[in-house]
């Protein structure tokens, strides 16, 4: 098996390579994205923005000093995030931050924002999710390349993993109370989304457990992390149906994305369960051997100059 000398412990699970990358041990670590040879994420309740490189385990770490729900790089070379004060562009280099969107101010104590991703056309989507689980009171948006913010999809619980199929037609979309993943016709000129279909219905295929982040092959296959499941789970779309799951030891799964050179490596972020001790609870995972390549990522394309210089 290969490995790396930084790597803290390795597990073997027949052809598959699964072996623990970087040093941080993450609160609850989300919403990873592969970008420029380096795998980002946030810690949500470490309130950090983290820079990995896999290839010498390195991590550069911002402290945003808030609970920080997603990330995604900026054409400019920085990062955009949503997080307890909504949509934040920080300045890689000076750590600057700039408000720029706080669609819900006035549910900051029971609500706060949690995934999202850029589209193919580079607008920032994220959702917010209640804390107090309050049913349907969490929303989806959409920032667009002006800056201009859109509300999207009303009545959510727990907004969570999004993604776009390859030939950008549809975008998949997950409540996770509802335990299903949801398909929007996807217009990428406009942004626009319409005629939402069950495609995927997690408990049917046997998961009891909560979906939490997602993203998409090459093959327009879907890859669910599990939260409180301890697992993966790829899906066929088109049939909804389960095509493969793959266990991992620690039982807060939380998002995954795929990465590396030839992006053929799956990176899955975790979280550390409040009741149970687990060695790598916190940690990123590195899976190789999937034989499968996932999409490039999309940073967010800004087309006027709303952030300050660089």
């Amino acid at each position: 098996m290969t490995g790396y000398a930084f790597s803290l412990h390795c597990y073997d699970v027949s052809e598959l390579s699964i072996q623990t990358i970087g040093t941080r041990i993450s609160a609850w670590g989300e919403g990873p994205v592969w970008w420029k040879n380096h795998l980002l994420y946030v810690d949500i309740e470490g309130h950090a923005l983290i820079q990995l490189n896999p290839r010498n385990g390195e991590e550069r770490i911002w402290e945003v000093g808030e609970r920080i729900g997603t990330v995604v790089p900026t054409k400019d070379g920085h990062f955009l995030y949503a997080g307890d004060t909504g949509f934040v562009y920080l300045n890689a280099k000076t750590g600057e931050k700039t408000a720029l969107a706080d669609p819900e101010v006035n549910l900051r104590k029971v609500n706060r924002f949690n995934d999202g991703k850029c589209d193919p056309a580079g607008r920032f989507w994220a959702g917010t999710i209640s804390l107090v689980k309050d049913s349907g009171t969490a929303a989806l948006y959409m920032l667009d390349e002006k800056c201009t913010l859109h509300l999207k999809i009303t009545g959510v619980t727990n907004s969570n993993g999004i993604c776009w199929s390859v030939d950008t037609k549809s975008m998949y979309y997950i409540d996770t109370p509802l335990k299903q993943v949801r398909r929007y016709h996807f217009d990428l000129k406009s942004g626009a989304i319409s005629h939402p279909e069950i495609v995927i219905n997690t408990l049917a295929q046997g998961f009891n457990n909560s979906p939490d982040g997602m993203t998409i092959d090459a093959e327009d296959k879907l890859w669910i992390a599990f939260c409180h499941g301890g697992c993966i789970a790829r899906f066929d779309p088109k049939t909804g149906k389960k095509l493969r799951q793959i266990n991992l030891p620690c039982m807060e799964t939380t998002a995954c994305a795929f990465g590396g050179e030839n992006l053929d490596r799956l990176f899955v972020t975790t979280g550390t369960h409040k009741n149970i001790e687990e060695k790598d609870a916190g940690k990123v995972f590195a899976i190789d051997g999937l034989n499968v390549c996932g999409i490039p990522a999309f940073a967010y394309n800004q087309t006027v100059p709303v952030f300050p210089p660089a």
